[in-house]
């Protein structure tokens, strides 16, 4: 059962509201002042609060400020209840952070659809997505109610790519983001020089492309090429931007979907500028590891060209492959069948990767 919070000092009001939530199956705690309230807030730890604006000793506008302050409360929707309906009350009460401003008398309905409104677009914003596309679409499908929007698209085909066909090059204009259903993805940028610095190796259930449709150009930062036979979904442009810049609840929530690791992409800068290439490699080694792509005891792993691997390490493809016999002759890896790389000493990997 949802829980509210009513801090009203007319009792009448209060009474009457409690009463008609308590009807409608909510549970129902109520407060007669600012102060009680606060800390009824604390212990009762409703699903929402709705409060009057003007009340002796401390007003609503104090209460929301006071509650936004207490982690256990900061998000709990927050609804005005008052009298007064000047359009500088509405605007400082949602400057502050509240959720809806309902003036009084108020009718049921508007009660009822204000408090199913709140409770639904906090549920929304709470709620974990998978990082699929069954993931993508159920959060489109709940932002579009969540914004009211109906010219979204809710449902993407996919499309078969064979090997070493162009997803999209560096330089073209971004029209999509795609997410791989089943696949492998090389992403790239070129230098001057004609050289091919590989960003990433991407697979199955990896987004490519967000980045680049925020870029202020409109074109995509680096090239995506399929290494193996994939299956790959396209979401329009329009779709992904207009969730970021309708709402920003929204737009945080959707970054948190689909983002890559931007620590990460920080981390290999730095590692390109200030480490050496054993233990540039090792890193990479791991990395690769931990999604899967190259082989140990629990991982099958992929072959991966060297001239891919040395991309991502920064280096020529001849000091890569040196820089791999060393590893192997120190019985750190191991050359399984096709080319594939075979961790054999994890921990030993792990020490190279943190001191060299």
């Amino acid at each position: 059962m949802r829980k509210i919070l009513i801090i009203e000092d007319n009792e009448d009001v209060r009474e009457n509201t409690a009463d008609l939530l308590e009807l409608s199956g909510y549970a129902v705690a109520t407060c007669p002042d600012g102060e009680s309230g606060i800390r009824k807030a604390q212990s009762f730890q409703p699903d929402l609060i709705i409060c009057d604006i003007m009340m002796p000793g401390l007003d609503g506008y104090q209460v929301l400020e006071a509650l936004q302050k207490d982690h256990k409360t900061a998000g709990v929707p927050f609804v005005f209840l008052s009298a007064r309906a000047d359009r500088s009350d509405i605007r400082k009460g949602m400057n502050l952070g509240a959720d809806d401003y309902l003036t009084k008398p108020f009718e049921e309905h508007e009660l009822l659809d204000a408090i199913t409104s709140r409770l639904r677009r906090h549920d929304f914003l709470q709620r974990e997505f998978t990082r699929d596309l069954k993931g993508v679409t159920e959060f489109i499908e709940q932002a579009a109610i969540y914004l009211n929007l109906e010219h979204i698209e809710q449902r993407y085909e996919s499309r078969k790519y064979p090997s070493k066909e162009l997803l999209y090059m560096e330089g073209d204009a971004a029209h999509n983001l795609y997410f791989i259903k089943k696949g492998l993805i090389k992403t790239y940028k070129s230098t001057e020089a004609g050289k091919e610095l590989v960003t990433g190796i991407s697979r199955d259930g990896d987004f490519l492309g967000w980045l680049s449709l925020l870029n202020p150009g409109g074109t995509y930062l680096q090239t995506a090429l399929v290494i193996d036979l994939s299956e790959i979904y396209s979401i329009p442009k329009a779709d992904f931007i207009h969730l970021l810049e309708e709402n920003p609840k929204v737009s945080q929530k959707f970054m948190e979907l689909i983002s890559i690791d931007l620590i990460e992409a920080q981390e290999q800068l730095v590692n390109l500028a200030y480490c050496p290439v054993r233990q540039r490699l090792a890193r990479i080694l791991i990395k690769l590891l931990k999604a899967g792509l190259i082989q140990d005891a629990t991982h099958e792993g992929i072959d991966i060209a060297r001239e891919d691997l040395a991309g991502m390490v920064g280096t020529a493809t001849e000091t890569a492959i040196r820089t791999l016999s060393e590893l192997k002759e120190e019985g750190v890896i191991q050359m399984g069948k096709a080319r594939r790389i075979i961790v054999s000493d994890p921990k030993k990997l792990e020490m190279i990767a943190t001191f060299g």
